[in-house]
C-alpha cells in the first residue's frame, strides 16, 4: 500500500490541453538508439510507461537536414518519412496511459551536418562549437523565417505521430533559440540582437508558432536553462528571471534546468540530489503554468518536499528513470526499499557520447528491452532444478546471484572477504563515490528477500572445495587487482624499477589502508576516474600531489561521463599539479625518470612515492585451477564452469553487473552459436 505522505506525487496535472496522470515526468534524454534503432527506442520508452511514469519524452529531435547531429544518433523529423519511427514510441507509451513528449531541436552552430553537408546556421558568424574545422554562417531574415517554418512543420509531424507534448528547446547551449539569447553567440544589430527584448524575439515567435500549429491538441513545453555558470558571457540567473517574466504564460509547461549538459547532469561525485533547486526555484513563483525540474531524484521524501515548498510541480528525471524505470510504481505500491537508485556515475551518458545504445550500471536491462527481451523487473523462471555456486560477491557475483535467485534457482554465494560488494564496497570509501555503494546495497536487499539464495562470508574456496560442493553450475566472479609493474596502454613491457619497489603503490594498496606520504605522483595510464579520485584522497591526507599522465590531458575518458570539467576544477581547487604528455622510464631512489610523449625529451621528477593507475589483472586463479581439472567435473556433478566480470576481463562496474545479469538470463537457455540479440534491418529500421 502507498504511504499517504506520497499521495501528492500521484495527483493528475493539467498541461494545456492534456493531463498527465501523475507528477512523474521522464524529461528528454539521449539514448544512442534514436532514429537508427526505433524498435529498440520504443521498447525502452515503453518500459518506463509501464513502470508508472506519467510523461515519457524523446531525446533531441532534429527538425531539418541543417540540424544534423551526426555522429550522434538522436530522433529525427526531417520529413514525413520519419513519422512512423516516432509513432512506434507513441503507441507503446499510450498503451500504458502515459503521455508522449517530443523535444524538437535545431542546434545551429552546435550541430555538425556531417551527414547532410548543409552549412551550419547561427545568430552570427562563429566557429562550430565541437571543434569541427568549419564555421556557421549568420542567419539572415529569410533564414529565420525558414527556421520558424521547419520548426512548425516538425511540430505538426510530431502531432501526427501521436505526441501529446511538443517542446521548444532553449537549453544546454544546444539550440538556436538559446543561441539567440546568448550575448556571446548573438552579435546581431537588427531586431533579433542587442537588447534582451530583441534577443528573446525568436524564442517568443517559435513558441507562438508552435501553439498556433498544434496547441489545440498538444501542450507546448519550453525547456529553458536558467543559468550557464559562465558569468556575463552566458545566460545568468538575473537575466533568466527577466526572460521567465517576459514569457511566463506563453508555454503550457516550463521545463527548467542548468546549462550546459555537464552542469545539468552532474555526476554524484560533484553534486547531491536536488542540487539545482537554487537555480530554478524562482520559476514557479513567476508563472501559473506547471513547472518540471530535475535533480537526480530518487527519494520520494525529497520529491514531496520540492512540490510542497513550491519549487516544482512535476518530478523531472532522466537518470533515475534509467536506473529504475519502475520507480513511480514502486512508490505507489509502497515498495520504497525496492527502488533501484541511480548512483550518478553517468555511464548512461557515455552511450550517447560513444554513439552506442544506452547502458546503466544499476539497471543491466537498460537498452536491452528489445534487443534481448530483458525487463528490469521480470525474468524467466528457472529451466531446471540446478544448484548454482557463485564464487565472488562483487558487482558481477551479486547480480548473478540475485537474478538467478529471482529465477528460482538454488544459489550459494561465497566470498573470501568478510563483507560483500567487492570493488564497489572498496571504491565507495574513496572521496565522492559513496553513492556507488547503492550497487551493492540494492542487490543485498533483494537477495535478503530470497530464501533460495545463501551467502557465505570469509570463505576462500579452493578448486577442491568447489569440486566437493556439489553444484551443477559454478560461476567464478572473483574480480581483479591493479597492476604494480606499470604495464598499460603506453607501457607494453611495464616500467623499469616498478614491480618490486616499496615506493610504488596501487589503488588497491590505498583501499587496503596502506597510504604513501609526502610528495606523491599519481601516474595515470587508465584515463578514467580512478586517478583523479586517488589524487583527491591523497591531497586530503596532506600529500603534495602531482598528476602525471602520458595522455595530453588528465582523465580524458571522463568527458564521456561529463566528469571531465568537474575533475579539472576539483584538481585546481585542491592544488594538484598536472604534468601531461609524459611517460615514466624508471624510478631510482626518489627520482622518477620521465620522457616527453612527443619529443622524447628526458626529464626527472623528485617524489617520495608513486601511485600507479595503469591496468588490472583478473583474479582468475580459481577458474584456471578448475579448468585444469575439467576431467573431474562430471564425477563432481558439475555441468559448467563460467568466469564472468572483472575475473574474465576487467572493465567498468557496469560491465560487471551486465555480465552477472547476462549469465543469469542465459543459464539453461542459451544455445551455442546463437546470436544473442535482435537487429534492425538497415533498409527498414522499423522491421526486424
Amino acid at each position: 500500500m502507498r504511504d499517504p505522505r506520497y499521495d501528492i506525487l500521484f495527483e493528475p496535472v493539467r498541461i494545456g490541453p492534456v493531463t498527465t496522470k501523475n507528477r512523474f515526468f521522464q524529461v528528454p534524454h539521449c539514448n544512442g538508439m534514436g532514429h537508427a534503432m526505433p524498435l529498440a527506442h520504443a521498447a525502452m520508452r515503453e518500459v518506463k510507461a509501464e513502470g508508472g511514469w506519467g510523461v515519457i519524452s524523446t531525446e533531441e529531435c532534429e527538425i531539418h537536414p541543417s540540424s544534423d547531429l551526426t555522429p550522434y544518433v538522436e530522433a529525427r523529423l526531417w520529413d514525413d518519412r520519419d513519422i512512423p519511427a516516432l509513432a512506434l514510441m507513441c503507441d507503446k507509451v499510450h498503451a500504458h496511459g502515459a503521455l508522449a513528449a517530443l523535444e524538437l531541436s535545431h542546434n545551429g552552430p552546435t550541430a555538425s551536418n556531417l551527414y547532410s553537408r548543409e552549412v551550419l546556421l547561427a545568430p552570427s558568424h562563429q566557429p562550430s562549437k565541437y571543434g569541427y574545422p568549419a564555421q556557421a554562417r549568420a542567419m539572415d531574415l529569410h533564414d529565420i523565417a525558414e527556421y520558424r517554418r521547419w520548426h512548425r512543420e516538425a511540430a505538426v509531424r510530431g502531432m501526427k505521430a501521436g505526441m501529446d507534448i511538443i517542446y521548444v528547446y532553449a537549453a544546454h547551449d544546444l539550440s538556436l533559440p538559446m543561441h539567440f539569447l546568448q550575448r556571446r553567440r548573438n552579435q546581431r544589430s537588427d531586431a533579433y540582437g542587442g537588447s534582451l527584448e530583441n534577443r528573446i524575439r525568436l524564442l517568443r515567435e517559435v513558441l507562438q508558432d508552435t501553439r498556433e500549429a498544434v496547441g489545440h491538441r498538444c501542450a507546448v513545453a519550453l525547456r529553458f536553462a536558467t543559468e550557464e555558470l559562465l558569468g556575463p558571457g552566458g545566460v545568468e540567473l538575473a537575466e533568466a528571471q527577466d526572460i521567465v517574466g517576459m514569457l511566463a504564460e506563453l508555454p503550457d509547461l516550463w521545463d527548467v534546468n542548468l546549462a550546459a549538459w555537464y552542469n545539468d547532469s552532474v555526476p554524484s561525485r560533484f553534486a547531491r540530489e536536488g542540487a539545482q533547486e537554487p537555480f530554478i526555484d524562482f520559476v514557479r513563483k513567476a508563472t501559473t503554468k506547471p513547472v518540471v525540474g530535475v535533480g537526480r531524484f530518487t527519494s520520494p521524501d525529497t520529491m514531496v518536499s520540492q512540490i510542497r515548498r513550491g519549487v516544482i510541480d512535476l518530478i523531472g528525471a532522466a537518470r533515475p528513470s534509467i536506473a529504475d524505470p519502475y520507480l513511480p510504481r514502486k512508490i505507489e505500491e509502497g515498495r520504497i526499499d525496492d527502488i533501484r537508485e541511480c548512483i550518478g556515475c553517468n555511464i548512461c551518458v557515455s552511450g550517447d557520447m560513444t554513439i552506442s545504445p544506452i547502458r546503466c550500471t544499476q539497471n543491466p536491462s537498460m537498452g536491452e528491452e528489445w534487443r534481448k527481451g530483458w525487463h528490469p523487473e521480470r525474468i524467466a523462471p528457472k529451466a531446471s532444478e540446478a544448484r548454482v555456486l557463485v564464487v565472488g560477491g562483487g558487482p558481477a557475483g551479486l547480480e548473478a546471484a540475485r537474478a538467478l535467485g529471482q529465477r528460482g534457482y538454488e544459489v550459494h554465494l561465497a566470498d573470501a572477504r568478510r563483507e560483500l560488494g567487492g570493488r564497489v564496497t572498496r571504491e565507495a570509501r574513496l572521496p565522492g563515490l559513496a553513492e556507488w555503494a547503492r550497487v551493492r546495497d540494492w542487490r543485498l536487499g533483494q537477495i535478503g528477500k530470497l530464501a533460495n539464495v545463501s551467502t557465505y562470508l570469509d570463505s576462500a574456496l579452493t578448486a577442491q572445495d568447489v569440486l566437493d560442493f556439489g553444484a551443477d553450475h559454478v560461476v567464478i566472479a572473483t574480480g581483479c587487482h591493479w597492476r604494480r609493474d606499470g604495464f598499460g596502454r603506453s607501457h607494453g613491457l611495464g616500467i623499469a624499477d616498478f614491480a618490486d619497489n616499496a615506493r610504488v603503490f596501487t589503488p588497491d594498496d590505498l583501499m587496503d589502508g596502506r597510504w604513501p606520504e609526502g610528495r606523491v605522483v599519481v601516474y595515470d595510464d587508465d584515463y578514467f576516474y580512478t586517478a583523479s579520485v586517488v589524487a583527491e584522497a591523497l591531497r586530503l591526507r596532506g600529500c603534495e600531489v602531482t598528476y602525471l599522465t602520458p595522455d595530453d590531458t588528465i582523465a580524458s575518458w571522463s568527458a564521456n561521463t561529463l566528469d571531465y570539467r568537474h575533475i579539472q576544477w576539483r584538481m585546481a581547487e585542491l592544488g594538484v599539479v598536472q604534468r601531461v604528455s609524459h611517460l615514466v622510464t624508471g624510478y631510482t631512489g626518489t627520482t622518477l625518470a620521465l620522457e616527453h610523449a612527443w619529443s622524447a625529451a628526458a626529464s626527472s621528477l623528485e617524489c617520495d612515492a608513486v601511485v600507479v593507475v595503469t591496468a588490472r589483472l583478473p583474479d582468475d586463479a580459481l577458474y584456471q585451477a578448475l579448468k585444469a581439472r575439467e576431467p573431474e567435473w562430471t564425477d563432481a556433478g558439475i555441468r559448467s564452469v563460467a568466469c564472468i566480470g572483472d575475473a574474465l576481463a576487467p572493465g567498468l562496474i557496469a560491465h560487471a553487473v551486465y555480465a552477472g545479469h547476462r549469465y543469469a538470463q542465459e543459464l539453461d537457455a542459451r544455445r551455442d552459436g546463437e546470436v544473442p540479440f535482435k537487429r534492425h534491418f538497415h533498409h527498414d529500421p522499423t522491421r526486424t
